[in-house]
């Protein structure tokens, strides 16, 4: 006969100890997670940042006004491509631009090649005009990003530095409504609590690629060695998967944090959270059968030691409490890690006892995202997405 008591205890058991390492896991990569800094003097390089922007009036014209007040990078040159927007994108950028002769604005009216996602599509565009004269460096950055007057630069002198062919500043992840706050710190808190990253940037394994496409500066011949986007045409998620390119080529991928140099509020409020990660999470773990495995490990570490905290009694909910502590401690530490003294920790402390919440919503975002696949319904601004 099965004593479901026992069963109850070994799984809380087991729950709180994968909470313990990952706890573990999240504090040494908070203490030796690289930084990007700022360079002694001017980078010595020939730069493109390549802008895909599709409906992006709002927030558009603040990166350009970053860009435009770049320093230590001479030889920078910008190209914004305007994918079909409806909105204004491009009169808006424009008004910021002005004459500018570093900047090139174009715009594109046509679908995403059969085939091809919208922002892979427009990425291989912005390829093919940022090498229309020899250029060093190649970046792609999205249209919500911030960057510090250095941010470039920055970005540059790691990628000489870490002989890379690609560096990754994460972004801090700005927040502004409940659902934001509850669901985004997920973003890093997933490879930091999970991943040694100063193994993973020194690994050649594609497996253990951590990048993210709000950012990325790649040396320009290795971009091109890899056919650049066109070797990612399909992929929802085209910033891990060129990366993976990279690394099965021989190349090296690494990632740094960007905190203080980039930061970026990738959803504005409940309804892009969830369209936003609907888009792309049905292809996080390899299909149906990893994204269950993973679903059910989140659960038994984040969700079983929390519920026995609640509803157990004795040593299983000493174990219920000491999981959820050690997963609290864990958030704190890479929300800490990511936005530094920039984020309240009072604020970072409430939002992340709330951790079985997010959670759940991530698990359920997970499982709607397979959904809307498999029946073909997924989309983003406005475009179907296979």
């Amino acid at each position: 006969m099965i004593d479901v008591a026992v069963l109850a205890r070994r799984a809380v058991v087991a729950g709180a100890v994968l909470s313990g390492l990952s706890a573990a896991t999240t504090i040494v990569n908070a203490r030796t997670l690289r930084a990007l800094q700022r360079p002694d003097g001017d980078v010595d390089a020939s730069v493109v940042v390549c802008i895909p922007a599709r409906n992006e009036a709002p927030r558009l014209p603040n990166l350009l006004r970053d860009l435009r007040d770049q320093t230590q990078c001479r030889r920078l040159r910008v190209i914004v491509l305007d994918d079909g927007s409806t909105d204004g994108t491009f009169d808006a950028a424009a008004s910021v631009i002005g004459s500018d002769p570093r900047f090139l604005l174009v715009r594109s009216e046509s679908d995403p090649p059969a085939g091809w996602t919208g922002k892979a599509a427009a990425c291989r565009t912005l390829g093919e005009l940022a090498f229309a004269e020899p250029t060093d460096c190649i970046a792609f950055v999205d249209a919500d990003v911030r960057l510090d007057t250095s941010a470039v630069a920055a970005a540059v002198a790691e990628l000489r530095s870490s002989r890379a062919a690609l560096v990754s500043p994460w972004p801090r992840q700005e927040t502004g409504t409940l659902a934001e706050a509850l669901v985004q710190p997920l973003l890093s808190f997933s490879w930091m609590s999970t991943l040694p990253i100063l193994a993973a940037n020194a690994s050649s394994m594609p497996s253990t690629v951590v990048a993210c496409g709000q950012f990325l500066m790649f040396d320009a011949a290795a971009y091109r060695s890899i056919d650049g986007h066109n070797c990612v045409a399909s992929s929802p998620t085209e910033d891990l998967d060129i990366a993976r390119a990279l690394r099965r080529s021989g190349e090296r991928t690494v990632l740094v944090s960007g905190g203080g140099f980039v930061r970026c509020r990738m959803y504005d409020g409940w309804s892009a959270v969830r369209a936003g990660y609907t888009r792309w999470l049905w292809s996080a773990y390899g299909g149906p059968a990893r994204s269950t495995a993973v679903l059910g490990t989140v659960s038994l570490a984040y969700l079983a030691p929390p519920l026995a905290a609640v509803f157990g009694a004795g040593t299983t909910r000493a174990w219920g409490i000491g999981g959820y502590l050690a997963a609290v401690a864990a958030r704190v530490v890479s929300a800490r890690a990511e936005s530094g003294a920039e984020t309240s920790l009072l604020r970072t402390t409430i939002v992340s006892t709330a951790h079985p919440l997010s959670v759940a919503i991530y698990g359920a975002l997970t499982v709607n995202s397979l959904r809307r696949h498999r029946n073909g319904s997924t989309s983003w601004k406005g475009r179907p997405l296979l």
